[in-house]
């Protein structure tokens, strides 16, 4: 899968460090001053970018889902196209992406579960939108694996996986973890481990 390694732009910059601040205190606990001195502008200068923090955070969650789906589609594809698009080939990618995404973007797990309901109804619900229909890719894969699995039971299975790969801002700082490729590799098993439990009782 290709990866982009441009340099971030300011705007994507401004990005992160709300993220991270926002994860670290609390949406109305960081002002755009703040944000400002994390990447070396005044408060006001964040106006050029972005007409708030209620945009920041709608960009960041919005772009979050968008980024997900995207990704996971992706991978999708390009496995089928590698001539291997197993279901099993396929499972083991959207994993790889998603724990990519757990260890990599762990402030936007805690902003995620905290600040969701900030959004407007219409920020919300688009994010509703794409986390369903990411869902439903790794439910279209989980089924092919394990056909005798109910559907409803195969979607169970993928959100208590999901919950299991987004626990990563609960291990502790970064630095306690056991190191990124075996952290990863932990987890991967974990979520195959729960997929096969699900799929072995048919």
């Amino acid at each position: 899968m290709t990866t982009r390694t441009d340099a971030p732009t300011r705007r994507e910059q401004i990005l992160k460090e709300a993220a991270r601040l926002f994860a670290e205190r609390g949406f109305h606990g960081v002002g755009v001053d703040e944000i400002g001195a994390a990447v070396g502008i005044s408060g006001p200068g964040l106006y050029r970018h972005f007409p708030g923090k209620d945009a920041m955070l709608a960009e960041l969650l919005v772009g979050i889902s968008e980024r997900l789906l995207a990704g996971g589609r992706l991978r999708v594809t390009e496995d089928a196209r590698s001539g291997d698009g197993s279901p099993e080939v396929l499972l083991d990618a959207l994993i790889e992406g998603h724990i990519d995404f757990a260890l990599d973007d762990r402030p936007l797990i805690t902003l995620h579960d905290r600040e969701l309901d900030r959004l407007r109804d219409s920020d919300r619900k688009r994010v509703r939108q794409l986390q369903r229909q990411y869902v439903e890719l790794w439910v279209e894969v989980v089924s092919a694996l394990y056909p005798l699995l109910p559907e409803s039971e195969a979607r169970a299975t993928v959100h208590a996986v999901f919950g299991l790969l987004n626990s990563t801002p609960h291990l502790g700082r970064p630095g306690a973890l056991p190191g990124r490729t075996a952290t990863a590799a932990l987890l991967h098993r974990l979520a195959r481990g729960a997929f096969a439990a699900a799929g072995d009782q048919v």
